[in-house]
């Protein structure tokens, strides 16, 4: 059997991203922000703007699934950022900032404005800009899913059957 894995279309965007994340990470350790995933600072911002907020209601507000988001604020409890306490309901977890969090979130706006406005130049520098490409690409997939087009590929796998 040939290795699938070793071609992919999908494997140099996503290299891309994570090279861009190191970078970012790497300006947080330079201005001393330990343990701080790029990927937790829109949710940091917005506890900060909005105040406490139930997993479900983060969730919704980043657009994330329950679930991606419980396994996030865990892990940003872990690092010291967040802390969860009883929701409205008792069911429910509440997610509020720590003062380790709050002592660092408007530099985390400044990054994330920072970040914006780099990835504006870098589309300027383009042909195409990339939220081009996505917007296209979300076109494409209201009228045939991912789901259904992977769906139609595995139709035709024995090894999948």
């Amino acid at each position: 059997m040939n290795d699938p894995t070793e071609v992919s279309h999908w494997g140099p965007l996503r290299l891309l991203l994570a090279g861009m994340d190191d970078d970012i990470e790497l300006l947080y350790r330079e201005a001393r922000v330990e343990g701080l995933k790029p990927n937790w600072v829109m949710e940091l911002i917005r506890l900060h703007l909005r105040g406490p907020m139930t997993i479900t209601e983060l969730a919704e507000s980043v657009e994330r699934t329950h679930s991606a988001l419980s396994q996030k604020v865990a892990a940003m409890r872990a690092a010291g950022f967040v802390a969860t306490g009883k929701g409205p309901d008792g069911r429910s977890k509440l997610v509020l900032l720590t003062p380790k969090a709050e002592a660092v979130v408007g530099r985390l706006a400044a990054e994330w404005r920072a970040t914006e406005e780099a990835v504006a130049e870098i589309e300027a520098e383009l042909p195409y800009p990339l939220t081009r490409v996505v917007a296209d690409i979300a076109a494409l997939l209201e009228r045939k899913s991912f789901h259904d087009r992977i769906a139609e590929k595995l139709a035709d796998d024995e090894a999948w059957s």
